[in-house]
């Protein structure tokens, strides 16, 4: 059972998770999300399968998975030049995320191309 502060975080990220501005790769198979900790901001991408495995397909479903389970290992996003030197959305990194109490997750929005991870 989740306690208090578990269903606050939850109901704040479902909130949040109702914005339209989610960015996708123009295929549609690869969403973008910020991660916010008290610390430091980084941007995630997941696959529609990825997204499929954990039950949905906003904030509001990565953020219960990674309550849920604990972690995920998920790619991180950076702007890159792509070959043709243009900038685009990148994975970067495979990483770990843990799960606390102070975390926030966001629809990330961007101009630039999003590259698919591996």
């Amino acid at each position: 059972m989740a306690s208090g502060p578990t269903r606050s975080i939850c109901a704040t990220l479902a909130l949040l998770a109702m914005s339209p501005s989610m960015s996708s790769a123009e295929d549609g198979r690869t969403s973008l999300f910020k991660v916010i900790t008290v610390k430091d901001e980084i941007v995630i991408g997941l696959s529609s399968a990825e997204l499929a495995s954990i039950g949905g397909s906003d904030a509001s479903a990565v953020a219960h998975a990674l309550a849920q389970k604990g972690d995920l290992t998920v790619w991180q996003y950076n702007v890159h030049r792509g070959p043709n030197g243009e900038l685009q959305m990148a994975p970067t990194a495979k990483i770990g995320l843990l799960s606390h109490a102070s975390l926030r997750v966001e629809p990330y929005g961007t101009t630039y191309t999003v590259t698919p991870h591996p």
